[in-house]
């Protein structure tokens, strides 16, 4: 796989991994299944995995730091701040300069960094003023505790205001072939060489069926409609940085093996037209990823 260079100068690999589903609502059901996981997915050659305060109430980031710490050179482990969990289920963005401060002192701790190479904004706190939230991670950045920061679930305005403030390196917005309402994001991304890091990269839905548009062209190279979904996202943008989470081994190393499906040009084009039937069809955003 090719490198794409996050802020310019931290070189990653471009399928990375979201570990969102190692943990449930604290630590992980069965810590040795999801340990074994995270260890295939850097063996398969994730070079990014991406994980958050909130996931597991942190139980996410300590079994991270359990299953790899030390952890390999080139290894970028990308957390998040900025959504609270005042029950199951529930995620209430949560933007207060002193808890992102707070947040991130203990993503340091329980993931065992003295640096986090990217931090990012999980949700926008649309009751704090949004330059302050962006400030908090400044500061966080110029005293060395965070090298790159990142925003999730923006639009192309906030993004410029966040760069009028600080460098912003990554962008992570819901996106996938039936899922395109951030086109605008991805071409601004594009266009700024900031890294574009969709989660829920695979989504199901009638296309993914038997005989839907994903199964047949994955008939037709060989491959799984979820390599396939894979597969068109890599190819759609050279900034895309794609984060599939599993808790399976299995179906992590069907992910992994994306990278070597191909995919030609009217394949690609037949695809692309699935968005024009399901455009309308815009879910709204569960808060967790």
């Amino acid at each position: 796989m090719n490198t794409f260079r996050i802020g310019g100068d931290l070189p990653v690999h471009p399928l990375g991994f979201g570990a969102m589903q190692l943990t449930d609502w604290g630590p992980s059901k069965d810590p040795s299944a999801a340990i074994a996981v995270v260890r295939r997915a850097v063996e398969l050659g994730v070079t990014l995995i991406d994980t958050a305060d909130a996931y597991g109430l942190g139980a996410n980031e300590e079994l991270l730091a359990q299953a790899l710490h030390p952890y390999p050179r080139g290894l970028v482990i990308a957390t998040k701040a900025g959504q609270s969990r005042p029950g199951r289920g529930r995620w209430v963005p949560l933007g207060r300069p002193e808890y992102l401060v707070q947040q991130a002192e203990l993503s340091l701790l329980r993931l065992r960094l003295e640096r986090i190479e990217l931090f990012q904004l999980h949700r926008v706190d649309p009751q704090v003023p949004f330059a302050d939230q962006i400030g908090a991670l400044k500061r966080l950045r110029d005293e060395g505790k965070v090298r790159h920061i990142g925003l999730s679930e923006v639009g192309v305005a906030q993004i410029e205001e966040a760069r009028r403030i600080v460098p912003i390196a990554g962008v992570q917005n819901r996106y996938n072939l039936t899922d395109r309402r951030h086109e605008d994001v991805l071409g601004h991304c594009e266009a700024a060489g900031i890294a574009f890091i969709p989660w829920e990269p695979v989504a199901g839905g009638a296309h993914a069926a038997t005989d839907g548009p994903l199964a047949e062209v994955a008939r037709e190279v060989g491959g799984t409609p979820a390599q396939v979904a894979l597969s068109w996202l890599l190819a759609r943008s050279p900034v895309m940085l794609p984060i599939p989470g599993t808790g399976s081994v299995a179906h992590l190393e069907e992910n992994m093996a994306a990278t070597r499906v191909e995919l030609n040009g009217e394949q690609v084009a037949r695809l692309d037209a699935v968005w024009q039937g399901t455009r309308r069809e815009v879910r709204p955003d569960p808060g967790g990823a």
